[in-house]
């Protein structure tokens, strides 16, 4: 990646060792026999990093003395400091975007600073960038600056061959981007009819397009769009041209992130139930989110002889793959034993606890499990450091009391006794991991306040919904809902309604 701070100490050394030169020039100008040649007293730019001094200068610093200037003499001089100077304030002003750039860790963030930060540079009010990787490995974005979704909307209507992104994208054998005219009159082949007409309705008349690369392929496209008939001057061409270049390498990388994450939850929700059993007399409803690190949270409902129904959530400790690995095969064997003695709870998790220490000693996990027989109305359940179930119904919304014990795998032989309970017809029992009390951001105490007052205000004509009762509760203990940013905990929360 480009080290900005040591471009900007190059351009210092080179502004020094500049003005060193123009008294050294100087002082053989002033020494030089009368009719001598001038043709080697000017002094040569210095070459810098990261920018082309072929480049002119900004156009606050390329105004050179007047030839009439009592100063003349030094003029060359004066200039040259001052287009260092200027190169300085770009890198500079280079150095701060990247720096906020590289501050972001979620690619839609990055894409939006992209968009700002390339805006700013070529004096442009609104853009997009399309994100559409070359290998079609995806994801797939479109992000807009002082564009609305229907603005997007109406752009993506335009053929993309007539607009210079779309050629970017495509390929095509002037994909190297660059300004674009949308009027009546331009330079080049007539604007596409359709182009014109957006462009008309989102009153625009000139874009100026780069493409999103890296070495390894492109990622997609930039565009900024002008107001009226404009477009960047070359100064500010060429560092936005050296910006794109440093967020492309950070996007790719946000991308590579994003794709792991998302590769991370699908194997996790192959693993969760596809679907949830039916019982007589029980409704079911499950709601869950992985966190961006792939958690180990997990639940199951599974069917038992004698019309039984098996409930159970657990939480595996760390994160990442290997998490994810073992919350499948913890979720496996604990169906195995809820086959085998799924009416004593306890056993259960014995020996669920037991195949923990054995096979992976190191780790820890949170589990819960209920038996329940809808035909009788009793629950039996057993649970290892895992939080206690809620009942939510029209005369309570009390948590069950169940016995503290330690976590499966923290104990040398684990072992806590049962409870009963018998939830009353309509009244519904919420399971549900640690997961959805951290991402309150609460102390555990207030937590389970916040948890308990959102489900004691479920609107009576959700209450015969188990599904509706779980949404309810997670947007009001949750108010960015599970699909917001921040969270980093899995979450889990099973509903079961019994009639």
């Amino acid at each position: 990646m480009l080290d900005i701070p040591l471009l900007v100490r190059v351009h210092l050394d080179a502004l020094m060792a500049a003005q060193i030169d123009m008294g050294v020039c100087d002082a053989i100008e002033r020494n030089r026999p009368a009719g001598k040649p001038t043709a080697m007293s000017a002094p040569h730019l210095p070459k810098v990093a990261g920018i082309d001094p072929a480049v002119p200068p900004p156009a606050h610093t390329s105004a050179p003395l007047p030839a009439s200037s009592p100063n003349s003499p030094a003029a060359p001089g004066a200039v040259i400091q001052d287009r260092l100077a200027g190169w300085v304030s770009d890198l500079t002003t280079l150095h701060e975007l990247t720096e906020r750039l590289s501050r972001t860790s979620v690619l839609d963030d990055a894409l939006d600073e992209l968009l700002r930060a390339g805006a700013a540079l070529v004096g442009a009010r609104r853009g997009l960038v399309v994100l559409e990787p070359a290998d079609g490995l995806g994801p797939a974005v479109t992000t807009g600056l002082g564009l609305a979704h229907a603005d997007l909307g109406h752009i993506e209507t335009v053929p993309r061959s007539a607009t210079p992104y779309g050629r970017i994208l495509d390929g095509l054998p002037d994909a190297d981007g660059g300004s674009d005219l949308v009027g009546e009159v331009g330079p080049g082949p007539s604007p596409d009819p359709r182009h014109r007409e957006v462009a008309a309705r989102l009153g625009y008349a000139a874009s100026y397009a780069l493409p999103l690369t890296t070495d390894e392929g492109r990622l997609g496209a930039a565009v900024w769009l002008y107001d009226e008939p404009a477009e960047p001057p070359e100064r500010r061409r060429h560092l936005v041209g050296l910006y794109l270049r440093q967020a492309a390498e950070h996007v790719a990388r946000l991308v590579e992130l994003d794709r792991a994450r998302t590769r991370l939850a699908t194997v996790t929700d192959e693993l969760l139930p596809s679907r949830l059993p039916r019982v007589a007399r029980v409704q079911l409803a499950a709601r869950h989110r992985t966190g961006p690190h792939g958690g180990g949270d997990w639940y199951d409902a599974l069917p038992l002889p004698e019309g039984a129904l098996g409930l159970a959530v657990g939480s595996v400790t760390g994160s990442g793959p290997s998490a994810v690995a073992a919350m499948g095969w913890l979720r496996a064997s604990l169906r195995a034993y809820a086959v085998m003695e799924g009416e004593d709870p306890v056993a259960v998790l014995s020996d669920l606890e037991l195949l923990l220490r054995l096979t992976e000693p190191a780790r820890s996990a949170t589990a819960l499990f209920a038996y329940c027989e809808p035909a009788r109305g009793k629950i039996v359940l057993a649970g290892a450091g895992h939080a206690p179930p809620l009942i939510v119904g029209e005369r309570r919304t009390e948590y069950v009391e169940t016995s503290l014990s330690a976590p499966l795998g923290m104990l040398a032989c684990w072992e806590a006794p049962s409870v009963e309970i018998q939830p009353a017809a309509g009244e519904t029992v919420l399971l549900y991991t640690d997961g959805l009390l951290h991402r309150t951001g609460d102390p555990m105490d207030r937590a389970f306040a916040r948890l308990h007052a959102a489900a004691a205000s479920v609107p009576r004509a959700a209450r015969d919904d188990p599904g509706a009762i779980a949404d309810h509760v997670l947007r009001t203990v949750l108010p960015g809902g599970l699909d917001a940013s921040g969270g980093g905990e899995d979450v889990v929360l099973l509903a079961a309604r019994f009639a």
